[in-house]
């Protein structure tokens, strides 16, 4: 991996198991012998890579790209190949996620910066910044449980860019909360990107691709379409969008019989 290449997927697969009920987990673990789950390849041979440049991940819903977020920052594993990653990682993924509901948010900083190796003295020196970023008031010491989605976001982000990341992960959480909120976020990924931070954002906003990304990634169904320049990538991105939308309105029409 080059010094200019932050991350690399070799040739990977991700299956999830998909259990119709509960129970028939249980029993494929009692009656070894026996399926009782169909497989899912969320991703399938997939490489790509990513250099110091803010890439945006392009594809329609049930793509893989939120499966490909989780993996370069290790919430995952995959089920085939290799993911190369060189320095730190920090990402705003789906409400929650990394963080434990019963805890505070301040307790939930806290654990999140220490799991990525920061001392506890350095986590504290970072606390109050952590807390006015995130604009969420005396809830900075309630548990996350009781946070709004919005809330959650807030605490995610201002978490993940206090550490000093150099790769930031994004999982549409650029677009998110009030208008005053938004405009600060872009500001500090101005701030980032100036630092050289590789930002991967997966979004359906092309207003944030064309605002912020330089490279883009295009995955469909698990499988690498194209990756290169916005302006390579984004026109196959919208050739993929009105065939995605015109077949969704297809199967949706009902058919006349007799």
């Amino acid at each position: 991996m080059t010094d200019s290449c932050k991350i690399e997927l070799l040739n990977v697969s991700k299956r999830h198991n998909i259990y119709a009920r509960p129970i028939d987990r249980l029993k494929e673990l009692i009656l070894r012998d026996r399926c009782f789950h169909r497989e899912y390849w969320a991703l399938n041979d997939l490489s790509a890579s990513f250099q110091n440049c803010t890439t945006a991940v392009l594809g329609p819903n049930g793509a893989g790209k939120s499966t490909m977020l989780q993996l370069i920052a290790g919430v995952l594993q995959p089920t085939y190949g290799e993911v190369k990653v060189h320095g730190r990682v920090t990402a705003i993924l789906e409400l929650g996620a990394g963080f434990q509901p019963e805890y505070s948010g301040r307790e939930n900083v806290m654990m999140n910066g220490m799991m990525l190796g920061i001392s506890r003295k350095e986590m504290l020196e970072r606390m109050d910044s952590i807390a006015e970023f995130a604009e969420i008031g005396e809830f900075f010491d309630q548990p996350l449980k009781t946070y709004s989605s919005g809330m959650g976001v807030r605490l995610a982000f201002a978490t993940a860019i206090s550490v000093d990341p150099e790769v930031l992960l994004v999982d549409e959480a650029l677009a998110v909360g009030d208008e005053r909120f938004i405009k600060k976020c872009h500001v500090k990924v101005r701030e980032l990107q100036d630092r050289g931070t590789a930002i991967i954002v997966v979004t359906h906003n092309m207003r944030i691709v064309n605002q912020f990304c330089q490279r883009a990634v295009l995955i469909n169904e698990g499988r690498l379409i194209a990756q290169g320049t916005i302006e390579e990538v984004k026109p196959l991105y919208d050739s993929l969008m009105e065939e995605t939308n015109y077949a969704q309105k297809a199967f949706s029409q009902p058919v006349a019989i007799g």
